[in-house]
């Protein structure tokens, strides 16, 4: 294939997850293959005059935080989208049978590890105390718990990572961008591993962009679990979440060398940006741009539009959702009933902005792995728009348990940026 040529293969030995419908893989696991929503409803959001009420957030006890941070950590600590990428990116090191105790530096081993919005209520809080002539009582920390690359700064320090500690940021890109990035890093021999993830911070001071817009949906406050309608003919825009997610990428002799597990192989991605031309803007995709973003993953992975047996959607409940599934079958070079299946997280958990991509990768993985399609929930009218390009049988309303080998899983986001991932497990077999 020709991404191997010269080139190092690029395997997913670790994933770790931080979702409002599951922390953890085994719970996430067992959410996504019963179409459990992590949507609900905020008493604060309707304290402070939101329209849209409801949101996905992960439900992390003060007990669970212990596992991850000393108590010297957790003084003065006020960083949830911190929390969530290092629970992540612990979780995903432990998983790949990676040891996180190293009294030296790890050269061959790093993090990209993307955000969005990040450190939002450590600010609020610094503000206020700077505000009040208080700056003395900030901390020694409140730097590091809101500069961009705080989370991978925490996990390169906690993991001993000597290769590249990074983060990226491109909103709902950035999941996906920063797997890719990594891919690219191992595959060209810069990296023998790499944790890549993104996490994203959430609540009102957060989310109150997006209700201003009017694009989030306001008549599902008292049944929140309705709310998210990727696909449906009844989606009024995406519901807002948060979390993390992580996965660990390693080159195939690596993970050989010491016995890990492989969950899949990544044999192709791609990266682009519509320029904001042709119909691109800072909200809306460059159609152009968006085919050839997945049209660049399929070269790169060296495989047709006619091998891809299922995609993880951006979807996001909004208008975009028929284009998006126009782009794909113009990309893929396939429509009606040869169109491959197609899911949604994002029903489940809402859209969690920078760690979307992040958190539907690893699920895409879990797919792959275990042989399901995870369902399209409150999807029970498909939008007539959509069932022009594509059959209904295309979009599975219960969970589906099928052997698969090739998953496309891709992103978009404002600022017309694009990222496309392809999953395989055939190759490993």
């Amino acid at each position: 294939m020709q991404n191997k040529l010269n080139h190092s293969r690029v395997v997913v030995t670790g994933l770790g997850v931080v979702s409002p419908n599951g922390v953890g893989i085994t719970d996430f696991l067992e959410a996504i293959k019963t179409g459990k929503s992590g949507i609900r409803f905020f008493p604060e959001l309707k304290e402070l005059n939101f329209s849209c009420q409801i949101g996905g957030m992960p439900l992390i006890s003060e007990e669970l935080k212990r596992n991850y941070f000393t108590e010297l950590q957790l003084k003065n600590f006020n960083s949830s989208g911190i929390l969530y990428g290092v629970m992540a990116g612990m979780d995903a090191w432990k998983h790949a049978g990676l040891s996180n105790i190293k009294e030296d530096v790890d050269f061959d081993a790093g993090t990209i590890f993307g955000v969005g919005t990040l450190g939002v209520d450590k600010y609020r809080e610094s503000i206020h105390l700077i505000d009040a002539g208080k700056t003395r009582r900030l901390g020694s920390t409140s730097v590091q718990q809101t500069m961009s690359s705080g989370v991978s700064a925490y996990l390169g320090g906690m993991l001993g990572l000597g290769n590249i500690v990074t983060s990226n940021s491109s909103a709902c890109t950035t999941g996906t961008e920063a797997i890719a990035l990594a891919y690219e890093r191992i595959k060209t021999g810069k990296a023998h591993r790499i944790l890549a993830g993104s996490t994203s911070d959430g609540g009102p001071y957060v989310w109150a962009g997006f209700d201003a817009m009017r694009i989030l949906p306001h008549g599902y406050n008292d049944t929140p679990e309705e709310a998210s309608q990727p696909l449906s003919a009844t989606a009024s825009g995406f519901v807002p979440g948060c979390g993390a997610a992580a996965l660990v990428l390693e080159s195939l002799e690596s993970a050989e060398a010491r016995g890990a597990t492989i969950y899949a192989e990544i044999i192709g991605a791609a990266i682009n940006s519509g320029g904001q031309r042709n119909g691109g803007s800072m909200t809306a995709p460059n159609q152009i741009a968006v085919q050839r973003c997945i049209t660049d993953a399929l070269k790169d992975a060296g495989i047709t539009g006619k091998e891809i047996d299922a995609i993880n959607g951006h979807l996001t409940a909004t208008t975009k959702d028929a284009e998006e599934i126009e782009n794909w079958s113009k990309a893929l070079k396939r429509e009606g009933s040869d169109f491959p299946f197609i899911n949604s997280l994002k029903g489940m958990t809402g859209h969690c902005l920078s760690a979307s991509g992040s958190i539907e990768a690893v699920a895409t993985v879990i797919q792959l792995h275990h042989n399901f399609l995870f369902p399209n929930v409150n999807c029970d009218e498909i939008h007539p728009d959509i069932l022009k390009l594509i059959d209904a049988q295309c979009i599975p309303l219960k969970r589906k348990d099928i052997s698969l080998n090739t998953i496309a899983k891709a992103s978009f986001g404002f600022g017309d940026v694009n990222a496309c991932l392809i999953f395989n497990r055939k190759e490993i077999d």
